[in-house]
């Protein structure tokens, strides 16, 4: 059996974006950007009051000016998914579970993870259907400051991977941080932060946000169903 060809993937495919591929105006980064953090402070809080509804609005608040500024063309962000990446995505959810379940036996022996607070669980069928939503939106909420900040590094160093690279520490930070209100510094930045690599690896071989959103998708469906279940 040929191993290698199961992680095999189209080679055409580049980031879109920090290489004016396509070139976006200084005024469409400063609408994108500021898209990031007014879906963030609007995320679960509509007249409705409808977690459903709440993800959505949160993911489109993103993704309609950034298909806006790239023409429509949805092919700069999205493929159909391949076997092989549903196999990348899968294996990416896979490393990051065995990833968290080490770093958080480890934070919890070294005294940095929170006590946990019995709490009754809000978790419904409704909170499955709203993940589809929502983790696009989080996809989206790290993919466009990537974009932003690989742009800026790619004009000071001409170097993709490089950018790419130097990108991926920021957006793994900035990630870890907005679980701050959460749980303590340490856990937000070393489980939610750097486990963050795990779809950014799998965005970097692919090009295609639907890879790192499955394999977010696969986690936080997992763990959800674990919640529902009592285990």
């Amino acid at each position: 059996m040929n191993i290698k060809k199961y992680f095999q993937y189209d080679e055409t495919r580049d980031f879109p974006y920090y290489n004016h591929n396509p070139r976006l105006s200084k005024a469409a980064w400063i609408v994108l950007l500021l898209a990031v953090p007014i879906a963030y402070l609007t995320y679960g809080v509509t007249v409705f009051d409808n977690e459903i509804l709440s993800s959505i609005i949160f993911c489109l608040i993103m993704l309609i000016p950034l298909l806006y500024f790239s023409n429509w063309d949805y092919k700069l962000l999205f493929s159909k998914p391949t076997k092989n990446e549903i196999i990348l995505a899968t294996l990416m959810f896979i490393g990051y579970m065995t990833y968290a379940l080490l770093m958080g036996t480890a934070l919890e022996y070294f005294g940095l993870s929170p006590t946990a607070t019995a709490e009754a669980s809000s978790d419904s069928i409704f909170t499955l259907i709203s993940l589809i939503f929502a983790l696009m939106g989080e996809e989206l909420i790290k993919f466009i400051p990537l974009m932003f900040f690989m742009r800026l590094f790619y004009k000071i160093t001409n170097k993709r991977e490089i950018s790419f690279a130097i990108s991926s520490v920021i957006i793994m930070i900035y990630f870890g941080l907005l679980h701050y209100d959460f749980t303590s510094i340490a856990q937000c930045l070393l489980l939610q932060g750097l486990g963050t690599v795990f779809e950014l690896y799998g965005y970097y071989k692919t090009k295609n946000l639907f890879v790192p959103y499955l394999s977010h998708l696969f986690t936080d469906v997992f763990i959800t169903i674990i919640v529902l279940i009592g285990l």
